[in-house]
């Protein structure tokens, strides 16, 4: 019988075992189970325990009357022989947990694969598994009859396995190979290493008797069954060195490995050239040597070169690159290559406006009386900046209001109109990039960090895959675009840094502060960072703007720079307080105008083009002849104080319409845009986070009232699920406000209280769209639609449930409660069924009346 078994010879757990072994099937694995839990020692009934070193750890393993060894190659990797060589590696203990995981594993272990590799059919009899790990094989030790050769057995388990192949998992290119074992191996568990090179030793085979030394041909014969032999080199014959050897070459160092194991201690016999009393063949590793040393070592271990040559080559970039990028980021906060900053430049300019008058300054001027009238409204706000900007705190300044509220121009254009050294950072640009390297260089060309070479982050990106690959670590030659976007708020501040100290001279009278002081002492003389666009489309991606946020927290804990961040995001507070939480940031809130200014806006833009046109000398201004002005105050009530509505609203009277045309017009442009990009089905309708049924929820509900409760719309059927992601998209993209203040108490809280339209003009454009039947009765009907199919979905719930509890066993009274909330569940939604279709007869009624 062929099986896994071990042959106990000594006591009665190895005669149980055998016993036990003998009635299972064979090569099943509860045979080898069955060996562990008799004992870990009862591997051979001659030996305590199965090693690396052999019997009893005499580093040779010995076969006996009608026994024999075979070498199974291909069992482990031998990619596993570095961890043999650590320090903490214990082979008794190492291997028996390798075989036990193996075993439990789905894996082929080693005895699956000699379970297949052996077939049940060849009349041996497997006593013992000898695992080589560091020579990636197993001797495996067997019995067999008297009348059977160990040759005949060898050249029938080779043709088998030549016919049916045996892959082991961690190389399907590889197959297990077989010889018979000749010699008594050596099975030492020492740091030596298999080596495609072998060093053959001639040993006489008795005491006193000298030893043959094999010439080329016998030894060409002896071991060509193993492999391809590249070269055969004999010892010197000059050489004293005893005993006297030669150097096989192989091809592969798997070919050196079998025949090490099958012909170490082979006796080679006087009849072929062995001597008188024959000779021993001892056979070990040699490591072969390298002429090129040093450089095979840079290769043969990437893993510490790359990074190395990786570090390298990032420290001669900083040194190289980082002065030059510093030097463009100054140039560019300070404007040193701006041409219209040039002394020159602005003489010509001012010559050839009085020469002539040029068209785009005329409206320059236009334009600024025209904002007179809103920067006078908000003059305290102004001062207020200018005041924070020459105080010592660390903490951000934030200017928060709607889009078109002029923010960027109260910054920018009164609040910093005469200081210098200003850097604007709009985030839109940045945000909106695809991809990493479009994103670093545009978060590059809004600094003037230059040279960027954006394209070598996404080559690095394959290199280093392509070796992580091929090595199983990183390299660290690719950046993520973490580590970009720090690379160039570093220079930026180092830039701005320096920008803050070139006033600084070393005569002056606090010379000898240092420079963390100077910046404490002076503030006035700190660049100011403006961060425009702030949380624009943060919902898609937050990277950038937590960054963003951690650069300006140390920018002004450092005293480096002042930072002003300009958001229409409402909830700023929640971004910025992970970079600055310990602080309380000083905020300036922008609205609409009030009626009144809005009014006077419109008028001095109008007085001021007429008094810049030719011929104007003399003639009365608009605001004194123009009758149709005094429809302003009510066209003004509908369009509401956004900066931007009221100048289109100028610009549309200053070409000839009366108001109300003006404020007609722009209602139905806005009521066109709100039906195009919220209310019809469109081809981005999958990326869109609302459904047009959703929004024109809000649409008919806004259109009768100023503003709705928050909570109240969220318990609707329409927005019963996701409601809060949805309306916070639809503020995201102006079409609703949400207002958050203090609760009913009068208790001060941050919680979302009411619902506002986006713009003051929507309010009338809402009205306008739920004024048009047809479209009103085709929404409504879709929105009915998609509300027979929400009750639907859950009638079909309480109905399977239903089913379920009608197939328990003698209907239990535990359940009665649960049925009949369940059949009221039912009743409830086959009610709002049939209202919602009632309602529907009637709008399809009135879509095939009217057009």
């Amino acid at each position: 019988m062929s099986g896994f078994c071990t042959l106990s010879r000594r006591n009665a757990a190895y005669s149980l075992t055998r016993k036990s072994c003998q009635r299972l099937p064979v090569g099943s694995n509860q045979c080898w189970e069955l060996q562990k839990n008799v004992g870990r020692s009862t591997l051979v009934g001659r030996r305590a325990k199965s090693t690396e070193s052999g019997d009893e750890n005499s580093g040779h393993i010995s076969a006996g009357p009608h026994e024999g060894i075979f070498f199974l190659q291909n069992v482990f990797p031998l990619k596993l022989n570095f961890i043999l060589g650590l320090p903490f590696y214990k082979s008794e203990k190492s291997i028996a947990q390798l075989l036990d995981r193996y075993q439990n594993a789905d894996l082929k272990s080693p005895v699956k694969l000699t379970q297949q590799a052996i077939p049940k059919t060849l009349p041996i009899k497997v006593l013992e598994i000898l695992p080589r790990l560091r020579e990636g094989g197993a001797f495996v030790k067997f019995s067999h009859d008297p009348h059977v050769q160990p040759i005949e057995v060898e050249k029938t388990l080779q043709e088998v396995l030549k016919e049916n192949p045996v892959k082991p998992w961690f190389n399907p290119f590889l197959r297990v190979r077989t010889f018979l074992v000749h010699g008594k191996p050596w099975v030492e568990d020492l740091n030596r290493f298999p080596s495609a090179k072998l060093k053959v030793e001639f040993v006489p085979a008795s005491p006193g008797q000298p030893a043959a030394e094999l010439a080329q041909e016998p030894l060409y014969s002896l071991f060509r069954r193993y492999g391809k032999l590249v070269d055969i080199v004999p010892q010197p014959t000059d050489s004293k060195e005893v005993p006297r050897y030669a150097h096989l070459y192989f091809m592969r160092v798997r070919q050196a490995i079998m025949a090490k194991n099958c012909m170490h201690g082979y006796t080679v016999p006087p009849e072929e050239e062995g001597g008188k009393s024959g000779t021993i063949l001892k056979l070990a590793y040699e490591q072969r040597k390298k002429s090129h040393w040093f450089r095979d070592w840079l290769m043969s271990h990437p893993r510490i070169v790359l990074p190395v040559v990786a570090a390298v080559f990032a420290a001669i970039a900083v040194a190289i690159f980082d002065p030059v990028r510093t030097f463009f980021i100054k140039a560019h906060i300070t404007h040193s290559f701006h041409i219209s900053d040039n002394k020159a430049y602005k003489w010509v300019r001012s010559q050839a406006t009085k020469a002539n008058d040029i068209l785009s300054f005329r409206r320059q001027n236009t334009e600024d009386a025209g904002l007179r009238a809103i920067w006078d409204d908000r003059k305290d706000d102004i001062e207020q900046i200018r005041t924070w900007l020459i105080e010592t705190a660390d903490t951000f300044i934030v200017v928060q209001g709607p889009r078109g509220s002029g923010k960027r121009e109260l910054v920018l254009d009164q609040a910093l109109k005469d200081r210098k050294n200003n850097l604007v950072i709009d985030c839109k640009p940045i945000q909106e990039a695809r991809g990493d390297s479009a994103t670093i260089k545009a978060a590059a060309l809004e600094v003037g960090y230059r040279p960027v070479f954006s394209w070598m982050n996404s080559m690095s990106s394959l290199v280093d895959l392509a070796a992580q690959g091929a090595l199983g670590t990183k390299t660290g030659f690719s950046e993520t675009l973490d580590t970009q976007l720090d690379k160039i708020w570093q220079n930026t501040s180092t830039a701005l840094k320096a920008i803050a100290l070139e006033a600084r001279k070393k005569d002056d009278k606090d010379a000898d502060l240092s420079t963390d002081e100077y910046l404490e002492a002076h503030p006035e003389r700190r660049p100011v960072v403006i961060i425009d666009n702030f949380l624009h489309k943060s919902q898609e991606n937050s990277l950038v703007y937590e960054k963003i946020a951690q650069w300006g927290a140390s920018l002004t804990t450092t005293n480096i720079a002042h930072v002003i961040f300009l958001t229409n995001d409402v909830s700023f507070s929640k971004a910025l307080s992970k970079a600055l939480p310990d602080r309380v940031f000083r905020q300036i809130s922008l609205g609409d105008c009030s009626p009144e200014v809005a009014k006077r806006f419109v008028i001095n833009h109008l007085d001021a083009d007429a008094a810049d046109d030719p011929g104007s000398e003399g003639k009365a201004l608009p605001s004194q002849y123009r009758e149709d002005l005094a429809e302003l105050d009510e066209c003004i009530e509908t369009l509401g104080g956004r900066l931007t509505d009221l100048e289109f609203l100028a610009r549309r009277i200053k070409g000839g319409e009366t108001p109300k045309g003006a404020i007609r017009e722009i209602i139905e442009q806005s009521a066109s845009e709100i039906l195009k990009m919220f209310l019809l089905d469109t081809d981005d309708r999958a990326t869109r986070a609302w459904s047009p049924q959703q929004a024109w929820l809000l649409v008919k509900q806004l259109s009768t009232h100023s503003s709705i409760r928050y909570n109240e719309l969220l318990l609707s059927d329409t927005f019963k699920s996701s409601g809060e992601p949805t309306l916070q998209a639809l503020e995201q993209a102006e079409l609703i406000s949400i207002v958050s203040g203090s609760g009913s108490n009068g208790a001060a809280s941050g919680r979302p209280r009411a619902i506002k339209p986006g713009k003051p003009v929507y309010a009338a454009a809402f009205r306008l769209l739920t004024q048009d039947r047809v479209l009103a009765a085709q929404l409504n009907l879709r929105t009915l639609q998609e509300l027979i199919k929400g009750e639907a979905e859950g009638i079909a719930k309480c109905e399977e449930e239903l089913k379920v509890l009608a197939k328990l066993p003698g209907q239990p009274a535990e359940v009665s409660g649960r049925v009949k909330w369940l059949l009221g569940k039912v009743w409830t939604g086959q009610q709002k069924v049939e209202k919602y279709e009632r309602e529907s007869a009637v709008l399809k009624k009135l879509l095939q009346e009217e057009f």
